[in-house]
């Protein structure tokens, strides 16, 4: 590469197209599409339709579903209605755990209300709850239906069904059975259990008294009514996620979907997947997911469907298992599961070896990288147990990593400070062939031969960051734990950008900073770091070179200002680390650090301008 300047100018632009590159396709958001799902949502449900049935057998709900016989007096029934006021309407059994609330429609068997404790909106506690799910007929319904579907077995529960409860809460270790007889011979009972965290298990039974045998499809499904707004973000997958056996990890956007083929009729699209044994399917969001878990020793049918009902999407991951035969006088069962809660990388993790849920881990996106994003929270996460504070956490991490790569970095700066001592002979040799680029190169190998340097050595310290920032991004991108984790003083949330702003002195002024500009106390003490940094080697000769060396620190600053705080913070501490690191490993080898003249020449530049302006 030349000389250690040119080393510097690369690794900077490298760290430049890194970053431009992951702000063009990563950070920034998909505006259009965003309008569309706000637009969505605000359109009203549309009048209730009979229930269609897809090819695999899974009913395709329609909107009202679990709706009054008639409208409520003063409403339209074709308008969403108050959350409170529709689980009002249905006589309920109440959910109550550690980690969740909420209640089961008796009318339809759905588990239609679920909210998360430990979740709130905002960082304020006194903030609402996080909703999962909400019944059919609010503005955004989202359930979990479970249910049998055959033909010439007389009437089987549908929606409008309504269970008998044997009792009136459900929580960990206190299960509910629901019953109900069709008066055809046929004995319906839904078992549900809760543990303390996120996971149902319902067993559904039949109870065959009549006297000829009848063939019944257990089936359970996750349906979601509206595009629902999402984050946009390329490294981020929201929509329908799923394991279906040896077809393995298949994700579909809301988009994505809505291009496949026909499923089931004029107005559904979608697309399924026959005789796969273990898996999942279900909807995730950044932070939440709700999934519908099948025996996993038992083949069955998955598929993603986009049904459209007037101007409405309704978004459903169904799973249905092979059909059983029910003779007088006996009882089949199917026993199945479903997630609905907030994606906590343990619970996730215990569910998959606990359960024996097959690759349950992939319902959190560690991207195509798992093998360094994995890694890294793990690393973060254990120092979080110990010191109580994700932010410290890093700070170590980064500490720790420093320690790591020392051999490297060392050799690294090592070769830099070679190259500084030489920088005379190497000034010889540009002028004594500056006609000639060929044997200057050749002079400039030579000398590196003989001092034993690598003109290469010196942008491993920034190649081998990138990976490391791309890591610590996904992990706080994605991870719920980082949600709304803190740091110190006006850091709240690692995981958003850093509140203040310079517009109106970082709070000093009473207004409100416009977020024209989003630039906070971290990003600037990360770009002084960076200015640091650069100030350790001597300016390079060149204009153009200097004036890159100059607005470097100024550009990454505003750049990364929309940044997450945990990974500005990251980058202020590591650029702060590699100062002292090569500030000791300079001196050890006895050339001078340049990072105190080269600040003197600055300001005094700066000073001199600005009196000749004033002249």
């Amino acid at each position: 590469m030349g000389n250690d300047k040119t080393n510097m100018i690369v690794a900077i632009a490298l760290s430049l197209v890194v970053l431009l590159g992951w702000n063009y396709f990563v950070a920034a958001p998909r505006v259009e599409q965003q309008r569309q799902a706000a637009l969505q949502n605000q359109q009203a449900q549309t009048q209730a339709q009979p229930p269609g049935v897809s090819p695999d057998g899974v009913p395709s709900p329609a909107p009202k579903e679990g709706g009054p016989a008639a409208p409520v007096p003063g409403t339209n029934p074709s308008s969403p209605e108050p959350r409170d006021a529709v689980l009002a309407r249905s006589p309920r059994i109440r959910i109550e755990t550690p980690a969740l609330s909420g209640s089961v429609a008796l009318k339809g068997g759905r588990i239609d209300d679920v909210k998360l404790k430990g979740y709130h909106e905002t960082v304020s506690d006194k903030s609402p709850e996080i909703v999962l799910f909400s019944p059919a007929g609010t503005e955004t319904p989202y359930y979990a239906e479970f249910g049998w579907v055959g033909q010439n077995a007389g009437p089987l529960p549908t929606n409008d069904t309504l269970w008998t409860a044997s009792g009136e809460t459900l929580s960990p270790g206190m299960p509910i059975t629901l019953s109900w007889d069709n008066g055809a011979g046929l004995v319906f009972r839904r078992i549900l259990a809760v543990d303390d965290k996120f996971m149902f298990t319902v067993r559904d039974e039949v109870e065959n008294k009549g006297s000829g045998a009848v063939t019944l499809f257990p089936y359970s499904l996750v349906s979601r009514w509206g595009k629902p707004h999402t984050q946009g973000y390329y490294v981020l997958h929201e929509g329908m996620i799923g394991v279906l056996g040896n077809d393995g990890l298949q994700e579909y956007t809301y988009d994505h979907l809505a291009k496949e083929g026909a499923y089931g009729g004029a107005n559904t699209k979608g697309k399924a997947w026959q005789n796969v044994t273990g898996g999942f399917v279900g909807i995730t969001d950044k932070y939440w997911a709700a999934a519908a878990i099948p025996d996993q020793q038992t083949p069955y049918t998955g598929a993603f469907t986009e049904r459209t009902d007037g101007r409405t999407q309704v978004y459903q991951a169904s799973v249905r298992a092979d059909g059983r035969s029910v003779e007088p006088g006996a009882t089949v069962a199917s026993t199945q599961r479903l997630f609905a809660g907030a994606k906590e990388v343990n619970t996730i993790n215990a569910y998959e070896k606990n359960l024996g849920i097959k690759q349950f881990d992939l319902m959190i996106d560690w991207g195509w990288f798992h093998f360094i994003t994995k890694p890294m929270f793990r690393a973060l996460d254990f120092f979080y147990h110990l010191f109580g504070n994700f932010g410290v956490s890093i700070l170590v991490v980064t500490a720790i990593l420093k320690l790591f790569f020392l051999p490297i970095a060392n050799r690294s700066y090592v070769s830099m400070a070679k190259m500084k001592a030489v920088q005379p002979e190497m000034t010889s040799i540009r002028e004594r062939y500056k006609d000639d680029k060929m044997k200057q190169q050749q002079a400039m190998m030579e000398l590196y031969k003989k001092e034993k340097i690598n003109p290469v050595a010196g942008c491993w310290p920034v190649l081998i960051q990138i990976p490391v920032f791309f890591a610590l991004y996904k992990v706080l991108f994605i991870t719920i734990e980082m949600r709304h984790a803190p740091f110190f003083g006006w850091i709240q949330d690692l995981a958003a950008p850093d509140p203040t702003s310079i517009l109106n002195l970082f709070g000093l002024l009473p207004f409100a900073a416009p977020d024209i500009v989003h630039l906070g106390i971290w990003p600037i003490i990360m770009g002084i770091t960076m200015f640091v940094q650069m100030k350790m080697n001597p300016a390079p000769p060149d204009p153009v070179q200097a004036q890159v060396f100059t607005f470097m620190p100024i550009i990454f600053t505003f750049m990364l200002g929309s940044f997450p705080a945990g990974l500005v913070i990251y980058w202020a501490w590591n650029n702060t680390l590699s100062v002292i690191q090569q500030y000791v490993i300079m001196r050890r080898n006895g050339v001078k650090v340049e990072l105190w003249d080269n600040l003197r020449g600055t300001f005094r530049r700066g000073a001199s301008k600005s009196a000749a302006a004033k002249s």
